[in-house]
């Protein structure tokens, strides 16, 4: 089982290396893939040292799978090479989420519509992925009629550069490298992505567009706001949820609780609920402060928070290659 990570050195190349060493993926061996700048360079694994490749050895090697996270120029032409070679790409870019002819998956969710024949799978955008994880169950017993979310996104989103402005404004530094238009420490950022002509950021416009797609179902109605806020460690969400259905909040809590990926941290009584800083390096959704609305019925109110870089990106996308590889799908 060859695995190729194309981005090998980035912010989520380097913990999709970390989690398949931590979930003991089983791979022979390792591809990791950059730039050509970073080509030759070592990178670790398991004890081992394995050197970084070029695309044109990578896919001369013939990958059984490729992670990619390397950006969606470089997806949208690289993927292709690889698919023809005959290796499975699963990719982290937003290059081919929309695509009709490719799937869009968040294992817990959706991993039975993948065949042998999907060369090229989508991992969705992190917000979107954290959030399905707690509608889907929900959606499957009362029916969702329509979302309305409001995201927390940590600067880990945006990536290296933006880390490094938060830590140098907190530190004082006046002339490091800038990710956004304006501070972001003690302030928060409406804004995520380009806008659109609708007057939605295009994070905003992911999160509506790839609910519909992942849960298959374009009748359930999705608004959103996405904020970038000077945190680290993980996305968090509020969302209020609009069923056809009506629940009991103690049967809500019981599927969540009962539901794969999920863990369930609501005990307002003793302050606990789902906070970055606790999804940190975790694999797993953590939904709290579940409430119903008690504007309208049969609409209820939760808080949902999930590392960023780990179930919104790496782990997602590892989760799906154990999925192929458990269902002998490649």
């Amino acid at each position: 089982m060859k695995i190729a990570v194309v981005g090998a050195t980035g912010l989520v190349g380097t913990v999709m290396l970390k989690v398949l060493e931590e979930r003991n993926f089983p791979l022979t061996e390792l591809i990791p893939v950059a730039s050509e700048k970073s080509v030759g360079k070592e990178i670790s694994f398991k004890g081992k040292k394995y050197a970084v490749v070029n695309m044109d050895t990578a896919i001369a090697m013939k990958p059984d799978i490729a992670l990619f996270s390397a950006g969606g120029s470089t997806s949208l032409q690289e993927a292709p090479r690889f698919a023809e070679a005959g290796t499975t790409v699963i990719d982290n870019s937003s290059a081919w989420r929309m695509d009709p002819d490719k799937k869009l998956v968040v294992p817990e969710v959706n991993a039975d519509v993948l065949t042998k024949a999907d060369k090229i799978i989508a991992n969705p955008n992190c917000s979107t992925i954290q959030m399905v994880v707690a509608l889907k169950p929900l959606h499957d017993k009362y029916k969702i009629r329509r979302v309305v979310v409001s995201t927390y996104q940590s600067v880990t989103g945006t990536g290296v550069k933006a880390v490094d402005q938060l830590m140098d404004e907190r530190n004082g530094v006046k002339d490091g490298p800038k990710a956004y238009a304006y501070e972001i420490d003690l302030n928060v950022i409406p804004h995520i992505d380009v806008f659109q002509d609708n007057g939605y950021t295009k994070e905003e416009m992911k999160m509506i567009l790839e609910t519909n797609k992942i849960m298959g179902d374009d009748s359930i109605r999705v608004t959103a706001t996405t904020v970038r806020i000077p945190v680290m460690g993980g996305h968090s969400e509020s969302v209020n949820i609009e069923f056809e259905n009506d629940f009991d909040l103690a049967e809500v809590r019981n599927i969540l609780e009962e539901s794969e990926g999920i863990i369930v941290v609501d005990d307002i009584a003793n302050l606990q609920y789902p906070m970055p800083k606790d999804a940190h390096e975790k694999d797993e959704v953590f939904v709290g402060r579940i409430r119903r609305d008690e504007s309208q019925p049969k609409t209820l109110n939760m808080w949902i928070v999930a590392d960023n870089l780990r179930k919104g990106a790496a782990t997602n996308a590892v989760q799906i290659a154990e999925y192929l590889v458990k269902n002998d799908l490649i």
